[in-house]
């Protein structure tokens, strides 16, 4: 079985933890610097990472980061086989706590974003939202209207968006997209503009217009319909889950 011990840490990882903890999105490129100078000096330095993102998994006033979700991604590729044995042990679910009010299943999810595949990531959250709808609403419709937003579980749209950004660098997610929204004093064309969902203010088109990788600009995904106008992503972004 691993052993969890960050007293054996070395310095660039005691250092690695400290940032981590500190929470400082001042910091952010630093940490990940200092992830990926850790990861690439070797399989045997992988151990300690996992330490750092073990102890941090298993706080529970410590709210998981996009560079805890980049630590667990690279151990995932690791050539040292004690790490993925360990992984799949005690983190078979991934880092994010996989929530839900209605026993909905995200690990299919969770494991589209970490491979990043995001247009399918894209599709199955659409899809999980309308079955959150469909039985909070009790209807059979495959699609969302604004109405449907306010009985959704705070703990699912909580889910989802913390998938999204942790596996996207927090480039991703709802939450991402409210706050680039407020940043344009809730213009919506300044706002399609801004997340590359408009281009010379013409709508991108389904799917090849649309950039399913981490090269999108910020809030880019996941997507919502425009055709059916602002009303369900407004009701999303003042869902109580993002105010």
């Amino acid at each position: 079985m691993f052993n969890n011990n960050i007293d054996d840490l070395d310095n660039n990882c005691k250092q690695l933890l400290d940032l981590l903890n500190s929470n400082d999105l001042a910091t952010r490129s630093q940490q990940i610097d200092l992830v990926y100078e850790i990861y690439d000096s070797g399989n045997d330095v992988h151990v300690q990472l996992l330490s750092v993102l073990l102890y941090r998994h298993s706080d529970l006033d410590i709210q998981m980061s996009a560079v805890d979700g980049l630590i667990f991604e690279l151990l995932l590729e690791s050539r040292n086989n004690n790490i993925s044995d360990s992984i799949n042990i005690l983190l078979p679910n991934g880092i994010v706590e996989l929530k839900s009010a209605h026993h909905i299943d995200y690990l299919p999810l969770q494991k589209l974003l970490v491979n990043k595949q995001f247009q399918k990531a894209d599709t199955v959250t659409h899809r999980l939202l309308c079955n959150l709808s469909q039985i909070t609403g009790h209807h059979s419709r495959n699609w969302l209207y604004f109405t449907d937003v306010g009985r959704l579980p705070v703990v699912d749209l909580l889910t989802i968006d913390s998938l999204w950004q942790i596996h996207s660098g927090g480039l991703f997610g709802l939450s991402v997209q409210k706050s680039i929204w407020l940043s344009t004093n809730s213009n919506w064309d300044k706002f399609w503009a801004k997340i590359g969902w408009k281009v010379n203010n013409v709508n991108c088109r389904y799917p090849h217009e649309f950039v399913w990788s981490i090269d999108a600009p910020a809030g880019h995904l996941p997507l919502c319909n425009q055709l059916r106008g602002v009303q369900v992503l407004a009701a999303l972004f003042n869902h109580p889950a993002f105010l």
